[in-house]
């Protein structure tokens, strides 16, 4: 196979590719998309890292080309869409910077308890001044570690060998951690209230954008010390500044920004403060960490062209031909109903539990389940879940997976059936597949409907009164939103109505904002699904 290498690789890397006999290895980084486009039909796979950009023109006509691999996390630079499109497999690393960030982590951590940065300036300057450098020891101290993914793993293992108490809270998945004895606890202020340190390594999300704020700075320790290696914006930087020159922090350390450069005023503030140690975005800069990312970026392409695993891929779910027939249609509603329940079900997750009813008991019903866990994950995380690494996701946070089996029916020939349980609350789907191919929700809640899961769809749980539906239809139509598909289910024992919602086009902030404003609305979600398949509309 013809690999070629587009970027600046890691010579670890390109050893490795060059040792492996079925593997002809070219390298031409820094090429243009123009130039990109004349010679990657050429090649089998490619390598690249954040340097060049794989766009809709270099894709265009990919040829031979079956592959891309990414060394590091993030994809931006590809046009993954098109590539899903094209049928080329596009792969990301997320796990070679693991140990890079987490060791980072701690070097913040100890930096700015022994005040190293502004010890070694004074230093620098001619000064010897030992009384205004005093610091504070890590041991016997509470640690809180928020995320518990793999970085936030790492980074809690490596506080019980510094001697610390360590608390853990993920603010999307309630089980244990399995990394030495750690605390878990279900609520954000509880962590805040008892730390002595702090860390976040939660991914960037509306969820987690500003979850440290000025309702947590509130409660915690005036001796507090915050870390953030994770992504700027977690740790609201206004009430970060605040905390810290009024006292109520002893100090933080910052090696994210909401920009790259930063150029928000807090954060420019924060970068000069007395009591902040600031750094470039040093997370993942190791020598180990990109020979790491290279090296797996190489197997991994290799690997996915010889026809093996498949790992680590953002648009392919690997085992589709598996399937049979009859089942392929619950891998969609599967998803979209995961996705869903996810968005419907606040908390952190416990448990998963999906029964499978009919003539599809019979069958290996396990990957549809794992379609299911990519629905309800992908919303919660920010690294690209798909079938290959959504159970070990699950796993690794504690998400307990059920799965039943009955050939047990009642008005339908197959049924599926999800309830999640979060520290807050359980929430309940069943679905089924229409005329062999079409994704319906049958059931919300207990609430019985006949619901399309695809493109804008709002639901909304409102008192069963006269009135309410014309109320929230007029909101709609003021902004000129097209109610494209309506399902509603009362229950007259709660008093309570659900209504789901397909409409042409999607609301905005306000719109939702305003329909959440009406006093017989109990709640309202939005949330957009892909399409169906065109000839969906034809049935209709």
């Amino acid at each position: 196979m013809k690999i070629l290498i587009a970027d600046k690789l890691s010579k670890v890397g390109i050893d490795w590719l060059e040792a492996q006999d079925d593997v002809e290895v070219t390298i031409n980084a820094g090429l243009p998309p123009a130039e990109l486009a004349k010679i990657a039909g050429e090649y089998d796979g490619m390598i690249i890292r954040s340097g060049v950009t794989v766009t809709e023109e270099v894709l265009t006509n990919p040829g031979n080309l079956k592959g891309i691999a990414r060394a590091g996390v993030g994809v931006d630079n590809i046009d993954v869409k098109f590539a899903t499109q094209k049928g080329v497999i596009v792969m990301n690393t997320p796990d070679g910077n693991t140990l890079s960030t987490a060791e980072l982590a701690w070097a913040l951590m100890l930096a700015l308890s022994r005040k190293i940065s502004p010890a070694n300036a004074s230093m620098r300057s001619g000064e010897w001044n030992r009384k205004a450098y005093q610091g504070t020891q890590l041991a016997n101290k509470t640690l809180g570690v928020i995320g518990l993914g793999r970085i936030g793993r790492a980074v809690a293992k490596r506080g019980h060998a510094m001697e610390m108490r360590v608390l853990g809270y993920d603010p999307f998945f309630a089980g244990g951690c399995p990394e030495g004895t750690i605390e878990m606890v279900k609520d954000i202020q509880e962590i805040c209230k008892r730390s002595d340190y702090i860390t976040v390594h939660v991914p960037k999300s509306p969820e987690t954008l500003g979850m440290i704020g000025p309702e947590q700075f509130a409660v915690m320790k005036p001796s507090v010390r915050l870390i953030n290696a994770a992504r700027g914006g977690i740790i609201d930087p206004q009430a970060l500044l605040d905390a810290l020159n009024e006292n109520r922090v002893a100090g933080a350390a910052l090696d994210v920004y909401l920009k790259e450069p930063p150029d928000n005023p807090a954060e420019v503030e924060l970068v000069k403060h007395d009591k902040v140690l600031a750094v470039p975005h040093l997370g993942a800069s190791t020598e180990e960490a990109q020979e790491q990312v290279a090296l797996d970026a190489a197997k991994q392409l290799v690997e996915a062209i010889r026809g093996g695993e498949v790992r680590n891929a953002v648009n392919a779910p690997g085992f589709g031909e598996a399937i049979p027939d009859i089942l392929r249609p619950y891998t969609e509603l599967a998803s979209r109903m995961g996705a869903l329940l996810a968005k419907i079900t606040p908390g952190a997750i416990e448990k998963v539990e999906v029964i499978y009813r009919g003539a599809i008991s019979e069958l290996n019903v396990s990957p549809i389940t794992t379609y299911l866990l990519t629905g309800i994950l992908s919303s919660h995380m920010e690294r690209n879940v798909n079938v290959i690494n959504a159970p070990v996701l699950a796993a690794e946070r504690g998400v307990e997976v059920e799965q039943i089996t009955t050939a047990k029916v009642q008005e339908f020939a197959n049924l599926m059936e999800v309830k999640i349980t979060t520290d807050k609350i359980q929430r309940t789907a069943v679905g089924t597949i229409f005329g062999k191919k079409f994704p319906r929700i049958l059931s919300l809640d207990g609430h019985h409907m006949e619901m399309r899961p695809e493109g804008h769809v709002v639901i909304i749980l409102n008192d069963d009164r006269p009135g309410a539906m014309g109320q929230y239809g007029s909101i709609f139509g003021r902004h000129e939103i097209n109610i494209a598909d309506l399902t509603l289910s009362r229950k007259k024992r709660s008093g309570l109505a659900m209504v789901g919602l397909n409409l042409d086009q999607a609301p905005g902030e306000e719109v939702i904002a305003e329909v959440r404003a009406m006093e017989s609305v109990e709640d309202i979600w939005y949330l957009e699904l892909p399409e169906l398949p065109a000839d969906e509309s034809e049935e209709n």
